[in-house]
This record gives C-alpha cells, sequence and structure tokens, in this order.
C-alpha cells in the first residue's frame, strides 16, 4: 500500500503553520484514513492533542509522537534514526493510508539548525514538503527570497517541495503573492492571518483555511511521482522491511551478551525475523526481564550441551573434516566454542544463516565458516563488502576486510560478488575498479592487475556496467568524470566500488566513514554457501540489528 506522506515545514515559528497543518488534515482525511506525527516536541506541546482530535487514525499522543526536542538538541543524528523508527510504529500500528508530519515548533532556544533537521527528517520519511512561509513585514522581495533560499534548504537534503503557502496574507495582496512566486512552479496558496494555539480557535482556524484553500487542490499537490532520496536512516528501516517480508531463521551464538538480546527482542517483537539464541534459557530471559525486555520468548533457545543436537552436530563435523582427521572427541572439544557450534547449526539446516562477533574477533566468526559453510559452487573465495549509507544513496565498497593481495582474477570475483551484493540490496550496480590510474592515465604492475581484472570481469559479467582502472574521484563525480574519463558512461556514477588491496579497502571505507558521517553496515561475507556476517566489538544495538536483518535478506 502506497502511503501519502506530507511534511509542513517552515523556516521559522510563530508563522500560521498550526493553521496550515489543521486545514491539510482536514483535506487529507476527506479521503484517506490519515496518521498525525510529530517528530519533536516539547513537553508543552499542546497542539498535537487538537491535531489528533481531528485525525482518524485512532493513535494517541505517544504513539504519534517521536522524541522531546531536548533529546534531539543533544544529538539530532541519533535522534533521526530513533525518529524513522517511531514513525514505522506508527504507520504499523495505524495502518494509515496518509500521513501529516508536523516539524518543529516555535522555541525560545534559538538554534540555527533547526530548518536542516526538519528537512533532513522529511527525507528520512520520504515525505513531499508543504512549505509555511510568512509574509507579515515582508516586502515581496524578501518573501521572494525567503522562498527560494527555503527550497533550496528543502532540495539539498534530497527533498521535493510540492506547495507553498504564504500566511498572514490580507486578501488584497494574494494576487501580487502568486504572481511574484508563480516562477517556482509549484501551487500557492494564500492565508490571512488567524491566531491558532489551541482548541478555542480550531473552528475560526479551518474555516479561514478552507475559504483559501481548496481541498481538491491540496490532493492534486500530493498526487504527483516524487524519487525520494536513500537517507541512512530510511535504508536502514527497508532493511527490516525486506527481511519480514520472507522471514529466515538467524542463530546467535552471543546469546548472554546484553545487545545482542536487546537486538533480538527488537526483532521479535516486530516479527522480522525467527531467531536461535544459543545459551541458557533461564539466565537469558531472566536477564532480558533485568532490561525491561518482554519478547524474548518468541525466540528458540538452544543450550550448547544438548546431546540431541550435539550428536549429530559431532557426526557431521567429522564428516567435514574427515581429510583433516577430525575425530568425534576433536569434535566435542571444537563444539565448545559457541560460534563453532552456531554455524554448525546453519550445516544442519536449523538456521538460514549466522550473526556473530560482538564479542569474538573477527577470525573466530570466519574460521569455523570457511571450514564447515564454504564457498558457493564455482566460487574460490570469500571478501568482505560494507553497505556505505550517504546522505541521499547507497554504495557498496569491496574488499574491506579479507583478503590481503588479491591478484587479478580474485580481483574480478570480489567485484562479481560485491555486484550480488548490491542487488540483493536493491541498487543497480555500475562498478569502478580502483587505481592510481584512470583509464590508462598512470602505468606501473599494480594497475596492470587491477586492468586485466577489468578484462576479465566484462568476460564473465559482458552485461555488468564496469569502468577499470579508475581513479576513486572520477568514480564517483560526474564532474571529475567529464574531465578524466570523458564519454565512459559508468565514471562518475559508480556505486560499486572495488578496492585494489585490504591495506586501501580498509583505510577507504574508514576514511569516508569517519569524514563524511556515511554510515557503515559489515562487513557483509561474501561467496559463502549460507550468509555469515561479523560484527565489530564495539557494535551498537542498532548496528546489530541492521546486521540480523541484513543475513536474513541475503538467506532469502
Amino acid at each position: 500500500m502506497t502511503v501519502t506522506r506530507v511534511y509542513i515545514a517552515s523556516p521559522e515559528g510563530a508563522n500560521g503553520r498550526n493553521v496550515v497543518a489543521y486545514g491539510v488534515l482536514n483535506a487529507l482525511t476527506s479521503k484517506y484514513k490519515t496518521m498525525v506525527f510529530r517528530p519533536a516536541v516539547s513537553n508543552h506541546d499542546d497542539f498535537t492533542p487538537v491535531l489528533l482530535a481531528a485525525s482518524n487514525a485512532g493513535l494517541g499522543v505517544a504513539l504519534s509522537t517521536g522524541l522531546d526536542i531536548h533529546e534531539v538538541r543533544r544529538d539530532k543524528e541519533t535522534a533521526r534514526g530513533d525518529i524513522v523508527g517511531a514513525f514505522n510504529d506508527a504507520l504499523e500500528v495505524s495502518r494509515a493510508e496518509a500521513a501529516l508530519i508536523v516539524g518543529t515548533d516555535k522555541s525560545h532556544v534559538n538554534d540555527p539548525t533547526t530548518y536542516e533537521f526538519n528537512a533532513n527528517v522529511a527525507a528520512d520519511l520520504e515525505a513531499g514538503v508543504f512549505l509555511t512561509i510568512a509574509t507579515i513585514d515582508r516586502w515581496p522581495h524578501e518573501l521572494d527570497e525567503t522562498v527560494k533560499l527555503s527550497i533550496e534548504g528543502m532540495e539539498a537534503a534530497g527533498n521535493k517541495v510540492l506547495g507553498i503557502f504564504v500566511t498572514g496574507c490580507e486578501p488584497r495582496h494574494a494576487f501580487s503573492v502568486k504572481e511574484t512566486l508563480a516562477k517556482y512552479g509549484l501551487p500557492v496558496w494564500t492565508i490571512p492571518q488567524v491566531q491558532f494555539t489551541d482548541a478555542s480557535t480550531k473552528d475560526v482556524a479551518l474555516e479561514t483555511f478552507r475559504k483559501n484553500v481548496p481541498t481538491e487542490e491540496v490532493l492534486a499537490a500530493l498526487n504527483v511521482d516524487v524519487t525520494f532520496p536513500i537517507t541512512p536512516y530510511a535504508f536502514q528501516f527497508s532493511l527490516l522491511g525486506k527481511a519480514k517480508t520472507n522471514k529466515k531463521t538467524i542463530v546467535l551464538p552471543e546469546g548472554e551478551e546484553d545487545r545482542i538480546i536487546k537486538a533480538a527482542d527488537y526483532l521479535l517483537q516486530r516479527e522480522i525475523v525467527n531467531l536461535i539464541i544459543v545459551g541458557d534459557k533461564n539466565a537469558i530471559l531472566a536477564r532480558g526481564r533485568e532490561l525491561g525486555l518482554n519478547h524474548l520468548d518468541r525466540a528458540r533457545f538452544q543450550a550448547i550441551d544438548d546431546e540431541n543436537v550435539l550428536m549429530p552436530m559431532v557426526a557431521k563435523l567429522c564428516e567435514l573434516r574427515a581429510k583433516k582427521g577430525m575425530t568425534e572427541e576433536q569434535a566435542r572439544q571444537q563444539l565448545k566454542d559457541a560460534s563453532y557450534f552456531g554455524t554448525m547449526l546453519v550445516v544442519l539446516g536449523y538456521a538460514d544463516g549466522l550473526v556473530s562477533g560482538s564479542i569474538n574477533s573477527t577470525a573466530n566468526t570466519v574460521r569455523p565458516a570457511l571450514q564447515v559453510i564454504k564457498t558457493k559452487p564455482g566460487q574460490k573465495l570469500v571478501s568482505g563488502s560494507f553497505l556505505m549509507c550517504f546522505k541521499d544513496h547507497v554504495a557498496v565498497f569491496a574488499d574491506c576486510a579479507i583478503n590481503l593481495n588479491p591478484d587479478a582474477e580474485q580481483l574480478s570475483e570480489i567485484a562479481l560478488q560485491s555486484a550480488e551484493t548490491a542487488r540483493a540490496f536493491g541498487i543497480d550496480p555500475k562498478v569502478g575498479m580502483l587505481s592510481y590510474s584512470t583509464l590508462g592515465s598512470g602505468k606501473g604492475p599494480d594497475v596492470d592487475v587491477v586492468e586485466e581484472a577489468t578484462r576479465l570481469l566484462k568476460e564473465k559479467a559482458p552485461d555488468l556496467p564496469v569502468v577499470g582502472s579508475i581513479q576513486f574521484d572520477a568514480a564517483w563525480s560526474p564532474t571529475v568524470a567529464a574531465t578524466k574519463a570523458k564519454g565512459n558512461d559508468v565514471a562518475g556514477h559508480v556505486n560499486v566500488f572495488v578496492f585494489p588491496d585490504l591495506c586501501a579497502g580498509n583505510i577507504g571505507y574508514k576514511a569516508v566513514q569517519r569524514s563524511s558521517g556515511a554510515l557503515a553496515i559489515g562487513p557483509i561475507l561474501q561467496g559463502l554457501n549460507k550468509p555469515v556476517n561479523d560484527l565489530s566489538r564495539g557494535a551498537l544495538v542498532q548496528d546489530i540489528i541492521n546486521t540480523i536483518a541484513l543475513t536474513a535478506i541475503e538467506a532469502q
């Protein structure tokens, strides 16, 4: 079901926004089951209850509000993720067909970044924007410039402005205001000044809105095709949606770690995946209760000393490691390692994938997978990619985790695996084989390897868009590509970046992550028969949620 979403935003407070929000809500409820959502409000918020009384989605204040504005000011980036989560929870509960999202209120705290925050949240929530701008005390050219800058601010965040409300506009000035703003190619509505701060004046506010803004025009302005950016926070929640469409079972070997069970509870509550948690059931459930978690009992718990599981597991492990001379005693000793035990649950078909690494090293997660899950047919290596979530899109960086100095054949395979990862997450791959040379501009043995890898890749996947060798700037920027790789359709549009070695890849993803603020999700281990993914030992709960979800998607 397509949800009609509109964000009411203003570059300033006390400008008639309440009248606009109430009127737009009235228009939406005439056609749709409409929920109201406030991303950030103060504890003195009196306006949300007024909106909820006019809504028809049946939600209360708790579900209709994201965070307290004071929390937002402390950490806007973390707040954005929490707001997207709260919004999706409200959507799921209400089953609304439309959502009216009303931005922040006027405040005595002058925060210069407030408008940018509203623009970013609108993009996160994939909502079209109605701007509300007051003309009071502004000359026409000042109003024009305010509108221009407000539109630019929204578009910089990747948003689409769908209409402009000019408030505090006397009827005799309406024509000239619309004429002045016509050049923006957007619907423009003017509304005279109305005081509307509580329910006592809601009828006057609505009557004024209806006299000046036809309902059919509001609905028509929303009936447009818009391509929204994929912000990091929107992408994280798209992972959950994709995982839920075809639920898989993921095993968590580190079941007694608090972050793991918090992530598990979140996913189980929303029925995103099925989980097998390795560890003592009673101890984990007791710890969950201490942490205020109420949904862990939906998981399956697997004790590591359960003979009913251990006996077939030992036999299978001895079979798989027969060439290494593994005995039953050695197998039992090996299976005391929770990572190895969890990996064997995947091998035996109890689970579709595994996530580990919050307290274990990468080697401890990867080694069992390489030994018993092994690579897919026709593939000779495992590589590690990261999903890099930028402000308005997602890219794949590889290999940033596994292969030290791949040769040309290995580089071409890493590229193929990374392109497949991109497709799994809805990205149409365009591959760049990175080097210090762009299409022959530099020479040397390192360039030769990359160019040979590019040649092999084109042989293996002739329909895959690829460019190489290419420098990062020419792969990333259409402007640079126009100079360095003129006429090449892939250069400047690359979204799968294949680094020439592990040193470059690991430095590259971390440099981009830390300097640009991009969200890095991974590493995703590519090339295995079954998905096994590693966590950073510093992983946050949200990181673990993301990794479990993407592992489930890989298993689909």
